[in-house]
């Protein structure tokens, strides 16, 4: 099929804090919000909790969707950070923007504890890129809270999960692993419907595995649920231009659209008020309005 004429599923609705967000009527944007001192690319800008607050505040106003709030590094290479240290850097934020923000906010964490804490003050999303095997408890947070959340893949954690790229079949494999998550998610009484998935792109993949993800991204329509990708600012794109992070808004927006072509419903974004442009006219493009 056409990547350009390629039909969403009829309806994707997600309620999420106290709103329905309709994933199939537009590309919903999730601006990330790191309250951290080493993030790959924002690292330091927003650790301070009134300048986070502020920029959570500002991506609103530039179209995000929803907010994803983290305090701990996920780039390669990447030490932990003790559950006390990312609890203290992200609940100040999350309670200070549930109060001045209308969109829903998301934590990025893999620790249960956190992201308890963060959906205490205020939080209505759990962003896992362990695909909730770094803390089994996690699937219990999720079922009990009744939150959506967002399953990724990666093979291994931050620290060392570029020490092994090699797959068999990328595709094939991150389909497996995504069959697995869900079923432990569901085991444990999380809602299927609340369910979405990432394939996380730079997350234990090789650059070209990363190109090849977005190109087959529609492989992973089959699970009937919302897919999200972070392409925003990443290696794979500043390697192939030979750019910092600073400069790859446009290598970036190629990236978005083309996850948007291939059936993305939620892209996870540095760049909101540029993206938001490139997501409305790659929406008005690729689906049927």
């Amino acid at each position: 099929m056409d990547i350009l004429t390629q039909q969403l599923p009829a309806s994707f609705d997600l309620e999420c804090g106290g709103r329905v967000l309709h994933l199939s009527r537009k590309t919903h944007l999730m601006g990330v919000l790191n309250v951290t001192p080493d993030s790959f690319s924002d690292g330091g800008l927003y650790l301070d909790a009134d300048c986070a607050v502020d920029r959570g505040i500002a991506m609103q106003e530039q179209g995000a969707d929803i907010l994803d709030v983290g305090g701990e590094s996920t780039r390669p290479g990447s030490d932990p950070v003790p559950e006390q240290e990312e609890i203290r850097r992200v609940v100040p934020v999350i309670e200070r923007l549930a109060a001045r923000v209308a969109v829903p906010i998301s934590i990025d964490t893999m620790k249960a504890a956190v992201a308890e804490a963060a959906l205490a003050a205020g939080a209505s999303m759990i962003n896992d890129v362990s695909g909730m095997r770094h803390d089994r408890r996690m699937a219990e947070v999720a079922a009990t809270s009744g939150v959506p959340v967002v399953l990724m893949h990666m093979r291994g954690m931050p620290k060392t999960m570029q020490d092994c790229t090699a797959y068999g079949n990328l595709i094939d494999e991150i389909g497996l692993f995504f069959n697995d998550a869900i079923a432990r998610a569901v085991a444990v009484g999380v809602e299927r419907r609340r369910i979405l998935l990432d394939p996380g792109i730079g997350f234990g993949k090789s650059m070209e595995d990363n190109f090849r993800l977005i190109r087959n991204l529609d492989a992973f329509v089959r699970f009937g649920l919302p897919l999200v990708i972070g392409v925003s600012r990443k290696s794979f794109i500043g390697r192939l231009l030979g750019l910092p992070e600073s400069d790859r808004a446009f290598g970036t927006a190629a990236a978005v659209a083309a996850a948007i072509f291939r059936g993305c419903h939620i892209v996870r974004v540095h760049d909101v008020k540029e993206m938001a442009q490139v997501a409305t006219v790659a929406d008005r493009i690729g689906r049927s309005i």
